[in-house]
């Protein structure tokens, strides 16, 4: 069993990626934003951005840095699959995963406007802001000193494999297969 964690810049293409593992690879998948939204909604905030990044610190800094995909990973271990986690923004995330199983890190990106682009097409609850707007969250979680926040460029820096989103759906395709297939063709890979 694998776990690939995915973690870039917002609107790179993560969810592209996970679409594609799951539909030709058969993974499962577990979703950060996806968590957060169901703690979101107990706590009857509303469904943006900023309440994202509040919550998710505050179970941080209540747990631990990694707690959210430890979570995660344990839903993962029930599935006995090889298994996605999404949106991975910190490296005391990764840093977990990578204690447990075999754990790649998976990273993507694409020029900001690009990404702004596709985040207005994709119109999800989080995505009705303008360019600027879109750019300052970006820089509230591209650095940070302190373990409970997000820190993008620094699990970038720590990816594993680093894919670029600026060409075509086929393009970015390409690229996680024949990553996935080095995975796979690894002498070590467990093929359970």
């Amino acid at each position: 069993m694998i776990i690939i964690g995915i973690t870039g810049t917002l609107g790179a293409g993560k969810g592209t990626i996970v679409e594609y593992l799951k539909e030709k690879m058969g993974f499962a998948h577990f979703s950060v934003r996806g968590f957060l939204i169901e703690e979101i909604r107990k706590k009857s905030l509303p469904v943006n951005r900023n309440s994202m990044t509040e919550i998710a610190n505050q179970l941080r800094a209540t747990h631990s840095p990694s707690y959210i995909v430890d979570e995660l990973y344990k839903m993962a271990l029930q599935t006995g699959k090889n298994c996605i986690i999404e949106s991975i923004r910190t490296p005391g995330e990764i840093e977990s995963l990578r204690e447990k199983t075999d754990f790649y890190l998976f990273a993507v990106d694409a020029p900001p406007m690009l990404r702004y682009e596709r985040i207005k097409k994709r119109n999800s609850e989080t995505d009705n802001i303008s360019f600027d707007i879109f750019i300052q969250n970006e820089q509230r979680e591209m650095t940070t000193t302190d373990p409970n926040k997000q820190n993008l460029k620094r699990c970038i820096q720590m990816a594993d494999f680093i894919f670029d989103n600026s060409g075509t759906l086929a393009d970015l395709r390409h690229q996680v297969e024949e990553v996935i297939q080095q995975i796979i063709n690894k002498p070590d890979f467990n093929k359970n």
